[in-house]
């Protein structure tokens, strides 16, 4: 069974940083992409960031200047800065990762609980 476990979240004014953390537990063999999306209230689920093992990154247009994703392999681990907070990053923020169960399986998906980020003005 893989979970993903997040943290980080909480109540910040516009201006200010925060730390998102997401970790694989579980029985596995390999994660390869992590990424981070947020919902918010009335939108759909968007995608924030993605990293490869390999440590390749995407950003979307609306945060590349400000968050930074990185990975620790090791720890299975995803974390993602976040500077210069926005109203509109207000969001619940949600870990996916896609893993790979064991061979000769392909990766699936899976998601965290979500942690929430409200950026007051």
């Amino acid at each position: 069974q893989v979970q993903l476990v997040e943290s980080g979240g909480g109540l910040v004014q516009a201006g200010e940083s925060l730390r998102l953390s997401c970790a694989a537990s579980g029985s596995f063999f390999r994660v390869d992409v992590m990424s981070w999306y947020r919902q918010a209230t009335g939108n759909q689920r968007e995608l924030v960031a993605r990293i490869t093992s390999g440590g390749a990154t995407h950003y979307s247009d609306s945060v590349k200047d400000r968050f930074s994703i990185s990975i620790d392999n090791a720890k299975n681990a995803v974390y993602l800065q976040m500077n210069s907070l926005k109203t509109e990053d207000t969001a619940v923020y949600y870990c996916y990762a896609d893993i790979v169960p064991g061979p000769p399986y392909s990766p699936r998906g899976f998601w965290g609980q979500g942690t929430q980020v409200t950026v007051g003005s």
